[in-house]
């Protein structure tokens, strides 16, 4: 299937200095793109990639799983790494779970963590359902654009596959469970109103990780998708600031060319 217009990954060649971007569960780098042209603008190697299954079309995410999406993940991290020196990870939601993993699993190789409304587990009746409706039911209601903004749209899918959903819950499980060994700086910035993904979830991973370099930043205007809402430019400048002052060559580099 091709991908849908907007819903490209994106990669910038920079300096040093490497930004590693993962976009949420149904969702596409559309909802990072901004923000990751913004990093772009300021010198640093960008890569946003497409996860398996997402941007085409909801069927196709049935038959993908976390082991798939976080691989990718993995890849572009291992290919940041050969040519910068320093890379730090960014995520939204289910991107923001990933980022986690990727911390606990490859230690120094991630510089920080900068983290949009991550999740940490599924709430409500879906927990206990997932493992039997998957069979019933192919899909559910969309989860994308809970965005304050009223002319925010994500571009996302309008059905949640279910086997994926179930994926996802698995994945949360494993991440809850590695979050100890995430140790990496970490600026965690979470919407108060969020529809998809509640305050706990952000108050259970700053609870669990080792990170002593904690910075915790509330979104107040935004909902879920706060990279495309009133708060987006905040977002871009204070990971601005936490790149910044870990890796204090940003910005001096100049502009490198490239796309």
């Amino acid at each position: 299937m091709p991908v849908l217009p907007g819903a490209e990954p994106y990669r910038h060649e920079g300096g040093s200095v490497g930004v590693l971007l993962c976009h949420g569960f149904t969702g596409s780098p559309q909802s990072l793109r901004p923000w990751a042209e913004r990093l772009a603008e300021r010198g640093l190697t960008v890569s946003l990639p497409l996860l398996p299954g997402h941007g085409t079309r909801w069927q196709d995410m049935q038959v993908t799983g976390w082991q798939d999406w976080y691989a990718e993940l993995d890849r572009e991290l291992r290919a940041l790494g050969e040519r910068c020196e320093k890379v730090f990870v960014a995520g939204l939601s289910m991107g923001g779970t990933l980022a986690l993993r990727l911390a606990a699993r490859h230690g120094e190789a991630v510089s920080g963590l900068m983290l949009v409304n991550p999740g940490n587990r599924m709430h409500g009746a879906a927990q206990y359902a997932l493992p039997l409706l998957r069979h019933l039911v192919p899909s559910a209601p969309g989860i994308a654009s809970d965005i304050a903004k009223p002319t925010g749209v994500e571009l996302g899918y309008d059905r949640v596959p279910l086997h994926a959903a179930h994926s996802l819950r698995a994945l949360f499980r494993v991440v809850d469970r590695e979050l100890p060994q995430v140790t990496q700086p970490l600026l965690l910035l979470h919407s108060p109103q969020d529809h998809v993904v509640p305050p706990a979830d952000a108050a259970r991973i700053l609870g669990r990780v080792s990170s002593r370099d904690v910075h915790e930043v509330l979104l107040e205007q935004s909902y879920h998708v706060a990279t495309l809402d009133h708060d987006a430019d905040r977002i871009v400048e204070e990971s601005l600031t936490f790149i910044g002052r870990l890796a204090p060559s940003v910005g001096k580099e100049g502009t490198a060319t490239g796309g």
